[in-house]
């Protein structure tokens, strides 16, 4: 079997409108910050400003720009929440930066490396936002395996399909 390699020329780059750029997030915090209030179990398991994160990091497959977009998306979220304002920034902030340059190595365009990618990141961002909860801001936080197991596989089963109905939006660079 052969092993192929993808210079940097050949990474597909995408780029989006600017009503899908600020809308799509923004729709996201709304949903987010919303509908918990008449499904309270909502907030629990799901995070959609983490997936459109995640979504906008890997299409752009610029470090700079997924930097940036998380760390927005992420006090924007903080800022419509009861939580101290930089916890979401920070944990969204390593995210857009990790799918970002994540986006560039992986052929994340398959159903399967989108699964397995939204499951590492919703992992990692649990594991920052405790971190910095607990760490920093001395807030009391209790961790589960179990919970945050079953939150990450319903935001990668989420997210893949998310990122299907997103990839209509794209733009070649």
């Amino acid at each position: 079997m052969p092993i192929t390699y993808t210079s940097g020329e050949q990474v597909e780059v995408y780029r989006f409108s600017i009503p899908v750029t600020i809308g799509v997030p923004l729709l996201a915090l709304f949903i987010q910050a919303f509908v918990p209030l008449r499904f309270p179990r909502f907030a629990v398991y799901l995070d959609l400003p983490l997936l459109v994160t995640i979504f906008f990091g890997m299409a752009r497959r610029n470090p700079i720009a997924g930097l940036f977009t998380g760390a927005v998306i992420g006090l924007a979220q903080d800022m419509l929440g009861h939580n101290p304002i930089g916890i979401y920034g920070i944990a969204k902030t390593v995210v857009g930066y990790g799918a970002s340059s994540l986006g560039v190595k992986l052929d994340v365009e398959n159903a399967g490396a989108r699964f397995l990618v939204t499951l590492g990141f919703y992992l990692v961002h649990s594991a920052v936002y405790f971190t910095v909860a607990r760490g920093m801001v001395n807030m009391t936080q209790h961790w589960s395996w179990i919970n945050g197991i079953l939150a990450g596989l319903a935001n990668a089963t989420l997210g893949t399909f998310l990122y299907f109905a997103l990839d209509k939006f794209k733009q070649r660079t």
